[in-house]
């Protein structure tokens, strides 16, 4: 495809306007972490003497050691059983397509327009009477039932774009549904799938609300739930919140990092299979 000296320009300031609009932020909160701890930052604005040592101070201060190793047993709670219960459905819906499916879709279609702040107070009251209030069960049930439409649709879209005819000279050579399922669709739907993965993992690592309004013991929170605890009854320590905000930031970042090729390979699948 021919593109012209004119497009061109107009896509690379396109690309460094999006780029400047994401970085600054970070770079204010980067900036702002290096002041005394206890100031008010204004703006972008390099400090005289930066505090590197806000970020140990941060660590210290939120018991983040601790949160750390909570947030990896609500991950270990939450995604593998998200990943698995949306997959199945995912293969119910957009390849078996039992009596009832489109009616199922729609439905998992409206679960994507529930935000977390509308449903915040009943699962609240609910979570009281099942009688696990301030513990993780408390995060990690919540947050399945709440992943599931997205993942469900997710997964749906990508088993509906496998060509029929593979499942077909399956079940001509004999495969049952489960063999269909386990030896044909999932290793083509590995992007699919390692992509939704990680998604979880980033949204249930970042997970503020819930860990805040249904835990009340903080060691049993997230990690994104330290950052109530530079907030005091008089003010709040921005400074040592943003290094906090980094510091929570940092493993989501490297995860990222790390699988974003497959991210990337499971966005253009659909793309490539029409």
């Amino acid at each position: 495809m021919i593109v012209s000296r004119r497009e061109k320009i107009i896509g690379r300031v396109i690309l460094v306007v999006l780029m400047l609009v994401t970085v600054l932020p970070f770079a204010s909160i980067f900036v702002t972490a290096l002041h005394e701890p206890g100031s008010y930052p204004r703006g972008i604005e390099w400090p005289e003497a930066p505090h590197w040592e806000n970020f140990a101070l941060a660590f210290q201060s939120a018991d983040m050691f601790r949160l750390l190793g909570s947030s990896v047993l609500i991950e270990l709670g939450v995604v593998p059983a998200a990943v698995l219960l949306a997959t199945l459905a995912g293969f119910g819906l957009g390849h078996l397509r039992p009596p009832g499916a489109r009616a199922l879709f729609v439905v998992f279609i409206l679960g994507l327009t529930l935000p977390f702040e509308g449903i915040i107070t009943p699962l609240y009251f609910q979570i009281r009477d099942l009688g696990i209030l301030n513990t993780r069960w408390a995060i990690i049930l919540p947050l399945i039932g709440l992943f599931m439409p997205f993942a469900v649709i997710w997964m749906r879209a990508n088993f509906a774009t496998i060509p029929k005819e593979l499942s077909e000279a399956a079940r001509v050579d004999g495969a049952t549904t489960w063999h269909l399922f386990w030896r044909i669709h999932i290793p083509l739907s590995v992007p699919a799938i390692s992509s939704l993965a990680i998604l979880l993992f980033l949204w249930t690592w970042n997970q503020f609300l819930l860990a805040i309004v249904l835990v009340a013991d903080p060691a049993q929170r997230t990690m994104a739930g330290a950052l109530g605890a530079f907030q005091g009854r008089y003010g709040t320590d921005i400074p040592l919140l943003c290094a906090g905000s980094l510091l929570i930031l940092t493993p989501t970042l490297i995860v990222f990092l790390v699988f974003q090729r497959k991210f990337v390979s499971a966005l253009l699948q659909g793309s490539l299979k029409g």
